[in-house]
C-alpha cells in the first residue's frame, strides 16, 4: 500500500482527571523528524510516543502536540475535616484565656497547612490514558496517509497510461517519420538540382535514421514505466525508489526530445516531459 506523507489526526478523551487531545500534523520530509509539544506534567509519555513514531511510520516531519484542560469540579478540593476540628477546639482553648478574642475566621483556618488539599490526581493513570490516546491518533494519522496515497498512486498510474500512450504512438510513426525525411532531402536535391547517386543518398538517409532512432529510448521508457507499477504494487516505504524512477524517465525523455526530427516527435517528447513532471511533483509527498 502506498502511503502519503502529508496528514492531519486529532483526538480527545475526557476523564476524572479532565480532558486530553492530541493533534498529529504530518508533511513531506526525507527522514523521519518527530516534533513533540507536552506539557510539563507529561513528559514521561515521550519515549513511549516517539518508540511508537519510529515503529509506525518511516518519513515524514510530524509535529505531535499534546494538551491536558484539567478538571474544575468542586470534588478537586478537599477538607481534612479531623484537622480542622483540631484546629478550632485549638482556637477555642486559646480564646478562653484572652479577655476579648477575636472572633475566628473560617478562611484563616482553611489556610492552616494540610486542612485544605488539591484533589490527589494519579499521574500514572493520566500517563496511561495519554499514551492510548496517542496511539489512536497515530492509527488516524495512518490511515489518512493510506488515503491520500491510494490517491497519489491513481494519480501517478493515470499519467503512467499517458506516457504509454505517447510512445506506443511515436513507436508506429517511426518509419512514416523516416520515409517523410528521405522525401523532404529528395525534393530539397531537386531544388538546387543536385544529383546525388542512389548509394550515397541511402548512406545519407541510413546515418539520418541511426541518429533518429529512438527504439532504445522507447524501450527504457516502457521499461522505467513498468517498474514504477511494481514499486507501487509493492508499497510501503518506497518514495526514495520512485524519485530516483523519475529522474530516469527524465533522462530518456531528454534524449527522446534530441533525437526528435518531425514535430510530432518533438511534441510526444514534450508531453511526456510535461507527465513525469508531473508525477515528480506527487512523489515528494509519497513516504
Amino acid at each position: 500500500m502506498v502511503h502519503s506523507m502529508t496528514a492531519f489526526a486529532r483526538v480527545e478523551q475526557n476523564g476524572a482527571y479532565g480532558t486530553l487531545s492530541w493533534e498529529l500534523r504530518s508533511v513531506n520530509h526525507r527522514y523521519l523528524e518527530p516534533h513533540l509539544r507536552l506539557p510539563d506534567n507529561l513528559r514521561e509519555v515521550e519515549g513511549t510516543v516517539r518508540e511508537a513514531l519510529r515503529n509506525g511510520l518511516s518519513r515524514g516531519k510530524v509535529e505531535c502536540t499534546l494538551r491536558l484542560t484539567e478538571s474544575s469540579s468542586e470534588a478537586a478540593l478537599q477538607i481534612d475535616q479531623e484537622r480542622a476540628q483540631q484546629l478550632i477546639k485549638a482556637a477555642e482553648h486559646i480564646a478562653q484565656q484572652i479577655q476579648q478574642p477575636a472572633p475566628l475566621n473560617p478562611l484563616d483556618v482553611l489556610a492552616w497547612p494540610g486542612v485544605l488539599s488539591a484533589q490527589s490526581v494519579d499521574s500514572q493513570a493520566i500517563n496511561q490514558a495519554a499514551t492510548e490516546l496517542f496511539h489512536a491518533a497515530l492509527q488516524d494519522l495512518k490511515d489518512s496517509r493510506a488515503r491520500e496515497g491510494a490517491d497519489l498512486a491513481r494519480l501517478i498510474n493515470e499519467r503512467l497510461d499517458a506516457i504509454q500512450t505517447e510512445t506506443q504512438v511515436l513507436r508506429k510513426l517511426v518509419p512514416e517519420m523516416l520515409a517523410i525525411q528521405r522525401e523532404k532531402i529528395l525534393v530539397r536535391c531537386q531544388e538546387l538540382k543536385v544529383e546525388i547517386e542512389p548509394q550515397r543518398l541511402e548512406q545519407e538517409l541510413v546515418l539520418i535514421a541511426q541518429k533518429s532512432d529512438v527504439a532504445e529510448e522507447l524501450d527504457r521508457l516502457a521499461t522505467h514505466v513498468n517498474e514504477v507499477r511494481r514499486v507501487l504494487k509493492t508499497g510501503g516505504a518506497i518514495g526514495r525508489r520512485l524519485d530516483f524512477l523519475m529522474q530516469e524517465l527524465n533522462r530518456e525523455a531528454n534524449t527522446l526530445g534530441s533525437k526528435a526530427i518531425d514535430p510530432r516527435s518533438t511534441q510526444a517528447a514534450v508531453n511526456i516531459k510535461v507527465l513525469i513532471e508531473q508525477m515528480r511533483e506527487q512523489v515528494q509527498n509519497i513516504e
